[in-house]
């Protein structure tokens, strides 16, 4: 039984509203760790006064250089000690996840026994890199956890500027739309990487991660400085009898307002089954007895609205592979970037794929490692050095598929959209 808990009027109130509250959960942690109650003391502090009081140092394991990030209170009464001493250090161990996050159910309560006994109990399933995040231990128990997590066959993630553990989707685990294998090519890319991860080297930090297709469930476009996104290069498949089914059930208005107006490149096109075209770039599926939805593939920029709402009757290509971008990141010193194209498109069939693909991340890492200032991230520096001279060094051509602009910050402004309704609409009127 762990000690009384401290008054937190403050974080009571988060347990007020309809939303399941952290805080309800670090209580329920603190009804047997001291760890929790001290952390929750702690954190009541930090919401009276407007004031975060944890501060950094140097906690590591035998061997590494990164994985643990530490914490220490700086909340100390007036004789130098802390005021919450069971949650004085509450280091957290960053832990690399399978590829694709499969776990059984007998590693989870592996986790959850091994936590309770060497840390606070609280996990985080997952952190912003992809890492599992094991936080709450004290500096002596930070070897002994990772012991027994090594035992189990998993490694610390990256920390500092290094390269950062890395994320892909559940893909041709489960998923139609997978372009590649994810998991190998994630696999191989960081186990080329593990000292990279491990002894932090480098101007930042450097993420990868993997996407099976342009849906982009990793947000890897935004979110690393590499991106390898499922894509295919051939025509968009079609399935007919799916195709009638489909607009059996949903009907023409929901045909041309869902799927052909929202194509972003007018790739679609409703027509009479009469007057198709015929070319080897166009594809067509015929949805009634009288009417064909006309596919124009030369168009498509491979954005999946069309075979999200339609699934089955449109599928991705036959010639499937990845396209590969460098440099996105959502909050940056020059604003938020998307990944810039430098591989428009790879095949990753073979191991001989995989190495080409694992060999272009070694040069970029090599590049990004002397040519990068320090606290810079990929696309701030390609955006500093140029464009052309990234890709002179990758001994890459240039190809219009690299344009940035205009889509080179992920956020729209929707303030002033009402008035602008208003504004047109009372045009019309008036007219």
């Amino acid at each position: 039984m762990a000690k009384k808990l401290h008054d937190t009027p403050n974080l009571d109130q988060l347990e007020s509203g309809s939303w399941p509250s952290f805080v309800t959960g670090i209580k329920r942690l603190a009804q047997d760790n001291d760890m929790a109650v001290d952390l929750l003391g702690q954190l009541e502090t930090s919401y009276k006064t407007k004031k975060g009081y944890w501060k950094g140092g140097t906690v590591g394991v035998i061997g590494y250089g990164g994985g643990v990030i530490p914490r220490f209170t700086e909340l100390k009464n007036a004789n130098g000690e802390p005021v919450y001493k069971d949650a004085a250090e509450f280091h957290t161990l960053r832990v690399m996840p399978p590829a694709g996050m499969h776990y059984d159910t007998d590693t989870l309560r592996k986790f959850c026994d091994m936590w309770e006994k060497h840390g606070s109990g609280l996990i985080a399933f997952h952190g912003q890199s992809g890492d599992i995040m094991f936080q709450g231990a004290t500096t002596e128990n930070v070897q002994k956890a990772f012991d027994e997590i090594n035992e189990m066959g998993f490694d610390l993630g990256g920390a500092g500027p290094a390269v950062r553990t890395s994320m892909s989707c559940v893909g041709a685990a489960r998923c139609e739309q997978s372009c590649y294998d994810e998991a190998t090519v994630h696999r191989a890319v960081i186990n080329t990487f593990l000292d990279d991860i491990h002894r932090p080297s480098l101007p930042y930090k450097f993420k990868f991660k993997f996407s099976g297709c342009p849906n982009d469930c990793m947000n890897a476009i935004q979110r690393s400085d590499m991106a390898v996104i499922g894509t295919w290069r051939d025509n968009i498949r079609t399935d007919e009898a799916l195709a009638k089914k489909w607009f059996v059930k949903h009907g023409m208005d929901e045909l041309v307002n869902d799927v052909v107006a929202r194509c972003p490149t007018k790739t679609f096109q409703l027509k009479e089954i009469g007057k198709l075209k015929k070319d080897a770039h166009i594809s067509s599926v015929a949805v009634n007895d009288t009417h064909a939805v006309e596919i124009d593939n030369r168009d498509c920029v491979r954005c999946m609205h069309c075979i999200n709402v339609m699934t089955g009757a449109l599928a991705t290509g036959k010639d499937k592979g990845a396209t590969v971008l460098i440099g996105g990141k959502s909050h940056l010193k020059i604003g938020g970037l998307l990944g810039t194209v430098i591989l428009p498109f790879i095949k990753l069939d073979s191991e001989q794929d995989v190495e080409k693909l694992v060999e272009f991340a070694q040069r970029t890492i090599d590049f990004f490692a002397e040519n990068a200032l320090e606290h810079e991230r990929t696309g701030e520096m390609i955006e500093r050095i140029g464009l052309a001279n990234f890709l002179d060094a990758m001994e890459i051509d240039a190809s219009p598929a690299m344009v940035n602009s205009p889509r080179m910050n992920p956020y729209v402004r929707t303030d002033g959209w009402d008035e602008e309704v208003a504004r047109v609409n009372a045009n019309k009127q008036a007219a």
